[in-house]
């Protein structure tokens, strides 16, 4: 295993908007489904009849439908059941002039390719990373559209453990205003905490897709009821085609720390405002903690000596499958925390977000992992075939996605990896 401390404090985001303000929208989009266990490369296309197709809800993971077999080429590390290629499509309703669309999947297990209205948004193979496609352009003149997903898991075996198969995270469509909050674009850090104050940083990353504007940005600090106990603005951003960030402080005295034993929750609230009114409005979950890795007395949180009494946790629920299961989660921690543990390692890739919500909220520290393995292989299919091209894009949109949980507080880049037996290691190690 090799692992990276996180940011010495910082905030909770969980789904990266947990309300929704005028101009931004986000919606789930895990009913109504067409899935076919198979493979039509007509599928892609906008105009494909897929009415004989099963109709489910997302989350799916279509190998524990399966029947358990040793002919299985995912062999006894997988739990002997199927994988192969399937389809799936959502007819949805959306007329251009929403705003800027885009379609958020939490996870596809594995090599996963999208179309909107038959064009290729791209192909995605790490079956554990979040990622995004943006739709404005493709978007249909009449509002029907149609998103098809095909998901490669036929190369086997790809894997030590049981992986599942589909699209076995939950998917979401959001629409923005031309100037917003880009996707997972707030980063909040605490220089300094104490019990009487912390110093609060919010780099706020502003996505403009139109013409050149003057903007104001407001930062609020919730407590968990609701109450503005801090709020700083920004004055005014010139916002230009592209990017902007502006980084707001605001201090908060006497903070409520957060601990595994009072895990608790404030929430930041950024509002960005444009010439033509409220532009975004973006919020997250916030919890406020301090730590550091003495190497002579050990770990401290918030100025006090403690142990890490942790387990390493798969991502799957055992009979269940690897469709993520929100009760199944809340279950198996609550278990695991009344037994003692305060930790949990997501072993040996990134988790899906629920995971991370609840032990924000529950109060158990993590340890968040990225890869198995990097260019050497375990098995003769995994993800050694794509590390060279993908792992420093999944790797950034990993710490992007969850750098703001306060229960993350170790970042592993790679689990028992095989290059740490040769000098190979370290050369990668310092590209990492």
């Amino acid at each position: 295993m090799l692992l990276l401390c996180a940011p010495l404090a910082v905030f909770s985001q969980g789904r990266q908007v947990t309300s929704l303000g005028t101009g931004r929208q986000v919606t789930s989009l895990d009913t109504g489904w067409r899935f076919f266990l198979g493979d039509d490369s007509a599928a892609s296309t906008a105009a494909f009849d897929d009415a004989g197709w099963r109709l489910l809800d997302l989350p799916h993971d279509w190998s524990i439908e399966g029947a358990f077999s040793p002919k299985n080429r995912t062999g006894q590390g997988e739990g002997g059941l199927p994988a192969g290629v399937g389809w799936y499509r959502k007819h949805f309703r959306l007329h251009p002039g929403a705003g800027r669309v885009y379609v958020d999947f939490d996870g596809v297990y594995r090599c996963s390719e999208v179309w909107i209205n038959g064009h290729d948004l791209g192909k995605r193979p790490n079956g554990y990373i979040s990622f995004r496609y943006e739709l404005t352009p493709w978007l249909s003149k009449d509002g029907r559209n149609v998103l098809a997903v095909r998901v490669d898991n036929s190369a086997q075996p790809d894997s030590r453990w049981y992986t599942g198969s589909g699209i076995y995270r939950n998917v979401w469509l959001e629409t923005t205003p031309a100037a917003a909050v880009d996707h997972w674009g707030v980063f909040v850090t605490t220089p300094a905490v104490s019990k009487e104050a912390a110093k609060i940083a919010a780099a706020i990353d502003i996505r403009n897709t139109g013409d050149r504007i003057w903007a104001t940005v407001r930062v609020e600090l919730l407590d968990r009821d609701g109450r503005v106990v801090g709020a700083s603005d920004g004055g005014k951003v010139l916002l230009v085609h592209g990017v902007v960030r502006s980084t707001i402080m605001l201090t908060l005295k006497k903070p409520h720390l957060w601990s595994p034993a009072d895990p608790y929750l404030y929430r930041i609230q950024v509002t960005v405002r444009t010439g033509r009114g409220q532009a975004d409005k973006y919020t997250v979950r916030t919890g406020i903690r301090e730590f550091r890795f003495d190497p002579a007395k050990g770990f401290f949180l918030n100025g006090q000596s403690m142990k890490m009494l942790g387990v390493c946790l798969h991502h799957d629920e055992g009979a269940l499958g690897a469709a993520v299961n929100i009760a199944a989660i809340r279950r198996q921690l609550r278990i695991l925390k009344d037994m003692g543990c305060n930790a949990i390692r997501t072993s040996h890739n990134p988790p899906a977000p629920e995971l991370l919500d609840v032990c924000d909220s529950m109060g158990l520290m993590v340890m968040d992992e990225a890869f198995d393995m990097w260019r050497k292989k375990k098995t003769k299919h995994d993800y050694s075939a794509n590390f060279q091209e993908w792992h420093a894009r999944d790797l950034a949109d990993q710490v992007r996605r969850d750098r703001n949980h306060p229960s993350v507080i170790v970042w592993s880049i790679g689990n028992e990896i095989r290059e740490q037996f040769d000098s190979s290691g370290i050369r990668l190690a310092r590209e990492l």
